[in-house]
């Protein structure tokens, strides 16, 4: 995975790397249940080279974001990086997820990971050389956002073929404990390696990670796919269309959507504000910085388990209660100047935003319909990762003048209102009972 990509997904990712498909709720009776989506073969292939890549993907992310401060001393140019990094997303993301519904998955990610490790390793060459600029660092965050908005929603559609429907919410959650493993070990080792090996070492190990995610999908066996191909403009306006449509017509999907894009633009950015809170409000350093990524990835690792084990089934409830727990602790933490106290609420950040994005991701795949999956989620990718841009640039510029306080505090703020104001019909018709059946009712256009 590229940096920052999933939230996660993902972004995924805080506003993180990582695809937005990462957790949802499973309910098993003992600790192999939990585990049962590995019982296919493909996806223990698939999962062990994501751990090993997704280490390396945190490990970039944290080592990019410190040479940004050092070539620049910007909190705007580091927010300019993220914004770069994430406006493929925000504009392309809806045609990689046409690509994904009509092409052979495996090889578009095989195609789609490959260039993301060339473009590590091309960083990673450059600033061995010390001929790295800021330039040079946003063209290539460019690149790698074209990338990701071809491979996040391929890789979310991808996860069903390999495992089946009966076992996809098993392979969500452990994607989302494999994610969060990823970002507890990957930020605190490259806080530790930058001193022993260096920033361009660290995107070195990051291009090195993804051999094993490419070598694994070479074993993994290609479903049989019969690739449909467009046969003019107006077919590709039909197919998106036809998306759109979907989701304007469902309340609860639309309702879903729209509260995780306000959290992910204005209170989810925190490959911009941590590294600020880390620099210029806390004084901490690499490894400060480092410890304060990981304490949000031990927070959501935390989470994920306990969805994976204990949450019954995903309802739009409980996408609107995480949406408005994390605003509020984000604003809590705006006026922080304890790092153990940091520590302590970036952990609660971390737990409440796996849950938000678990429920989110899990609701829309068991509702939408299968011909739709890939359009759909690429819509839910484009406004959870793709308003990245907006949200980086935002913060980035509120962050020259109040350093991390405004974005924290303020983004906060703006996130909570909008969910209470999109969740305001989404509880009315859960109260008449309407809301379980939308997906069900829904055909598609003429």
């Amino acid at each position: 995975m590229g940096p920052d990509a999933l939230a996660a997904s993902e972004v995924i990712a805080g506003r993180g790397p990582a695809s937005v498909v990462e957790t949802g709720p499973i309910c098993g009776p003992s600790l192999f249940h939990g585990f049962r989506a590995l019982r296919h073969r493909d996806f223990r292939l698939f999962y062990v080279g994501q751990l090993v890549s997704l280490i390396g993907t945190w490990m970039q992310s944290l080592a990019q974001s410190w040479l940004i401060l050092i070539l620049t001393h910007s909190a705007f140019a580091l927010g300019l990086v993220g914004a770069l990094q994430f406006l493929p997303v925000l504009f392309l993301s809806a045609f990689g997820g046409l690509i994904a519904d009509r092409a052979p998955k495996r090889n578009l990610l095989l195609g789609t990971q490959s260039a993301q490790m060339l473009l590590a390793f091309a960083l990673a060459g450059l600033t061995a050389v010390g001929k790295e600029t800021f330039a040079i660092v946003l063209m290539l965050a460019l690149l790698l956002g074209i990338a990701n908005a071809v491979d996040m929603p391929t890789r979310q559609a991808f996860v069903v073929e390999m495992v089946g429907p009966n076992d996809l919410i098993n392979a969500i959650a452990l994607n989302s404990t494999l994610f969060n493993a990823a970002r507890l070990i990957g930020p605190a080792l490259a806080g530790l390696l930058i001193g022993i090996v260096g920033i361009a070492g660290c995107f070195f190990l990051n291009g090195a990670s993804f051999l094993a995610v490419i070598f694994g999908l070479l074993l993994i066996h290609q479903p049989a796919f019969e690739p449909r191909h467009f046969e003019s403009v107006r077919e590709v306006w039909q197919d998106l269309q036809e998306g759109f449509q979907y989701v304007r017509r469902s309340t609860s999907v639309r309702a879903v959507i729209l509260i995780t894009g306000f959290v992910g633009t204005f209170a989810a950015n925190f490959n911009v504000v941590t590294p600020i809170l880390a620099q210029n409000v806390l004084y901490v350093g690499a490894t400060g910085l480092g410890w304060l990524m990981a304490a949000m990835g031990f927070g959501s690792l935390i989470a994920s388990l306990g969805i994976a084990y204990f949450a019954n089934t995903p309802h739009p409830r409980a996408v609107a209660a995480s949406a408005v727990v994390f605003s509020v602790l984000d604003m809590l933490l705006a006026p922080i100047h304890s790092y153990a106290a940091a520590l302590a609420i970036l952990a609660l950040i971390g737990a409440s935003m796996v849950i938000l994005s678990s429920m989110a991701n899990s609701y829309l795949q068991l509702t939408v319909p299968h011909r739709l999956r890939g359009r759909v989620m690429s819509l839910y990718t484009t406004v959870f990762v793709g308003t990245t841009p907006i949200g980086n640039t935002l913060t980035g510029l509120l962050a020259e003048t109040t350093q991390a306080f405004g974005p924290l505090f303020y983004g906060g703020l703006i996130s909570l209102l909008a969910t209470i104001w999109l969740s305001t019909p989404l509880w009315r018709r859960i109260r008449h009972g309407r809301i379980r059946s939308e997906g069900d009712q829904y055909r598609s256009p003429p």
